[in-house]
């Protein structure tokens, strides 16, 4: 019902969130491998599959496509998130977590399923992965607004540990590694098994 968007408006293009719950959902269909290589229509069995020279792309709505560049570029962020989250369970010297709090405006708005199933967090129980919104915006409120919460805070940094992913020797063990979707070795028991298919470059064929 919005003015600005009427009923005929084109669809151009997807969000952010958006294309991570697509590419999920790809990955669950077994139209993308573990490695994020698209199939060809004849190794999925469906003709929503483009050829684009040498790899694939996938027809979500009309002209819209989700392709291989697309599909990358997600891997080396969910990668680089899920490696600065592997080296923080390295500091605290533990193999799982509890709990999952997603912060910022992009956080509220991200499936915690999705980005469980891309790997872009580690295994959790899903219902205890929860968004905190804009923490950083209401934070700075609190601290504004509230002087014995702006003590604690004062006090609270001096405590800091702060962990440089660029300089951690495991960091590129971590993202290499979590190029994989969900992951090339981490467990993931709260998801459940995933479709079992390689599209190498041979022509392998769905399993």
């Amino acid at each position: 019902d919005d003015p600005a968007f009427p009923p005929d408006t084109p669809v151009t293009g997807i969000c952010g969130s958006g294309i991570i719950e697509v590419i999920a959902e790809m990955r669950v269909a077994g139209l993308v491998d573990p490695s994020g290589l698209i199939g060809s229509a004849e190794q999925t069995g469906t003709d929503r599959m483009v050829a684009q020279g040498r790899t694939h792309a996938y027809r979500l709505h009309g002209d819209i496509l989700v392709t291989q560049g697309d599909v990358r570029a997600i891997q080396l962020a969910k990668s680089a998130l899920y490696a600065g989250a592997r080296l923080l369970m390295d500091a605290f010297g533990t193999e799982t977590v509890e709990r999952i709090v997603l912060a910022g405006a992009f956080g509220a708005h991200i499936s915690p399923r999705h980005a469980m199933i891309l790997g872009m967090i580690p295994d959790c129980d899903l219902a205890r992965v929860t968004s905190a919104g804009n923490a950083a915006g209401t934070g700075a409120r609190i601290a504004l607004l509230n002087v014995a919460a702006r003590r604690e805070v004062e006090a609270l940094v001096a405590h800091i540990h702060k962990v440089e992913t660029a300089i951690e020797p495991r960091f590129q063990e971590h993202f290499v590694a979590a190029n994989a979707i969900p992951h090339a070795t981490a467990a993931f028991p709260h998801l459940g098994p995933l479709p079992e298919v390689s599209f190498n470059s041979d022509g392998g064929r769905r399993r």
